[in-house]
This record gives C-alpha cells, sequence and structure tokens, in this order.
C-alpha cells in the first residue's frame, strides 16, 4: 500500500488541524510506502508574498516533524523540488475537460464568494491528481470536503488509461474522521476562516490567554452541566488521560464549579500534551542543515518515483 498526502503551507496549524488531519495523516506513515509533501505550489493560489511563503513552507516542514512525522518511515519533501509532477501536470490538463473543473465546489465557492479566481485555482484539481498519480499512490487521506477533487483524479486516471492504456493507479479517496469535532473558541468548528483558533505552537503564555476567552454559557455554578453537550468538555477531552476526563465529567453532572477553573485545567492539558513537540520542534530549528538533508532525501526518493511514472506517461503519449 502506498500513501501520498499534503499540506498546503499557508499559516501555523492549529488544534483543528492536528486532530482533524495532521494526527491522522501520522497514524499512516507506517504503509509500506509513505510520501508526504509542503504543497508550495498550491499555496501560490493564495500566498503571494515570497519571503513568506518560503517561511511558511519551512515552518510546516518543521511542524510534521515535531508533531511525529518519522523520515526513517516516510518519505518528507517539498512539493517544488520535484519537477517531474509539474511536467506530469501538463500531460494530464491536455486531455481533462474544462466542463469537470468547472464543476468542482471549491471553484465555484470562491466565484461565489466574490474572491479572486486565478487559473492556478481552477487547475488546482489536476496538480491534485498529478500530485497522487506521480506516486502510484493507492491511498489518499483527506477531510470530506476534499472527496470530489480525489473523484476528480480518478475520473482524469481512467479516462487517460483509457485513451493510452494502463498507465496510472486509480487511487482511493480515505475520508479522515471528523467525529471528532475540535470546537473554537466560539463553539464552532476551529477554523482559520473564523478567526477562533488557537495554534499548536504559540507560546504557553498566549495560548493561556485563548483558552481564558472561550466562550461559555451563563449557567450558574451550582447547576448540573452536561459534559456531551459542552465545548469546553470536548476540547479537554482531546487533551486529558482516561481518568482526568472521566472525573471531569462527574464534575460536569454534580456542578459546583466555575468554568474559570476547566479553562485552567483545559491550559493545562494541552500545554502538557504538546510539550515533547515543541521541545522537537526547538532541536529541528537549532539544526537546519539536518532538517535540509531530511528533505532532500524524501525529494530524492519522491523524484525517483515520479521519474518512472512520468516516463511512463510520456511514453504512453508518443513523447519519448
Amino acid at each position: 500500500m502506498r500513501v501520498l498526502s499534503g499540506i498546503q503551507p499557508t499559516g501555523r496549524p492549529h488544534w483543528g488541524n492536528y486532530y482533524g488531519a495532521i494526527k491522522q495523516y501520522i497514524d499512516l506513515q507506517s504503509a509500506d510506502e509513505a510520501y508526504y509533501f509542503v504543497a508550495n505550489l498550491h499555496a501560490l493560489n493564495t500566498v503571494r508574498e515570497k519571503h513568506q511563503l518560503h517561511q511558511f513552507s519551512w515552518d510546516a516542514a518543521l511542524d510534521l516533524l515535531a508533531l511525529g512525522l518519522d523520515p526513517n518511515q516516510a518519505n518528507l519533501f517539498i512539493q517544488s523540488d520535484v519537477p517531474e509532477v509539474s511536467e506530469l501536470c501538463w500531460l494530464l490538463l491536455a486531455g481533462t475537460p474544462m466542463g469537470l473543473l468547472e464543476r468542482c465546489v471549491s471553484y465555484k465557492d470562491k466565484i461565489a464568494k466574490g474572491l479572486p479566481v486565478v487559473a492556478g485555482l481552477f487547475a488546482y484539481p489536476v496538480l491534485q491528481a498529478a500530485d497522487i498519480l506521480a506516486y502510484d499512490a493507492n491511498i489518499v487521506p483527506v477531510g470530506e470536503d476534499q472527496k470530489q477533487h480525489i473523484e476528480v483524479c480518478r475520473d482524469i486516471a481512467k479516462a487517460f488509461n483509457h485513451q493510452y492504456g494502463e498507465v496510472f493507479v486509480i487511487p482511493e479517496a480515505k475520508i479522515l474522521d471528523s467525529s471528532a469535532k475540535v470546537p473554537g473558541t466560539d463553539g464552532d468548528k476551529m477554523s482559520k476562516s473564523y478567526d477562533n483558533f488557537i495554534e499548536i505552537f504559540e507560546s504557553p503564555k498566549k495560548m493561556k490567554k485563548k483558552v481564558m476567552r472561550i466562550s461559555t454559557d451563563s449557567r450558574e455554578m451550582h447547576q448540573s452541566k452536561d459534559p456531551e453537550t459542552d465545548h469546553l468538555f470536548q476540547l479537554f477531552s482531546l487533551f486529558g488521560s482516561e481518568s482526568e476526563v472521566q472525573s471531569m465529567a462527574d464534575l460536569y453532572r454534580a456542578g459546583g464549579f466555575g468554568y474559570g477553573d476547566i479553562k485552567k485545567q483545559l491550559a493545562e492539558a494541552a500545554e502538557k500534551f504538546f510539550a515533547p513537540a515543541f521541545e522537537r520542534r526547538e532541536e529541528l530549528a537549532s539544526k537546519p542543515d539536518e532538517v535540509k538533508q531530511i528533505l532532500g532525501d524524501g525529494a530524492a526518493a519522491a523524484r525517483k518515483k515520479a521519474g518512472e511514472v512520468l516516463l511512463r506517461a510520456q511514453k504512453a503519449c508518443g513523447l519519448k
């Protein structure tokens, strides 16, 4: 089984990113082969300042390594360091119907919101297809909102295979578990778009300040509260041990506590949970040459595989 996943470097990861995607990506790294990349080519659609894009890409690599991605198990690299993917993208674009891309939800959403729409955004699913097909990926872990793009990838690959023969492996989407909703500071789903997020690697002081601003209801201290419907409890459940979570649930049902105490316990639990990642990240940041070596080795392995697939496609098209 070969797993492929990419993360766009458009800002620092928050708690929702970790539980909704990153943790699940890392849990899959023990596959026979795993490729994880920082999708800086995709990020060009929104990040237009060169120093910012470079820093975001570097930070994303550090974050993934600090959070548990093991270069001995998976190949980690920067997307633009594998030019074979861009060339493969053109081969796919040449046979992709405009109507297929016009139906993509993410493209239509941007138009509906009146946001600038560039050709790169329109062709985003084709580059994503090249990312996947270049490594003969069998499994692609994605959120529910990206499921359509995997279907587009499958359609593009099937059409190419129908025209030229069995060139590409047809990938399967693995929809990430979204059952553990990560609420933001306002109770809605944690998202940068809603400005209700708490970053993983911000200082404990800043993190605690955000936690203390989490919205709560107006019930009095003595009243019993249902932990299952409380977003503060849901957040604590992500970080506390099984016994701590059970004790907290009992406290909620008994009543007689203040939300300020719960927030302090949440901040302490989150800080403790991410402490090893903090230490690992600081260590990695102090050894940039080591990180560059990891990315270089990952890119070399990715280029080898992508080169094989590109050559296969070129021969099928008559380019070689």
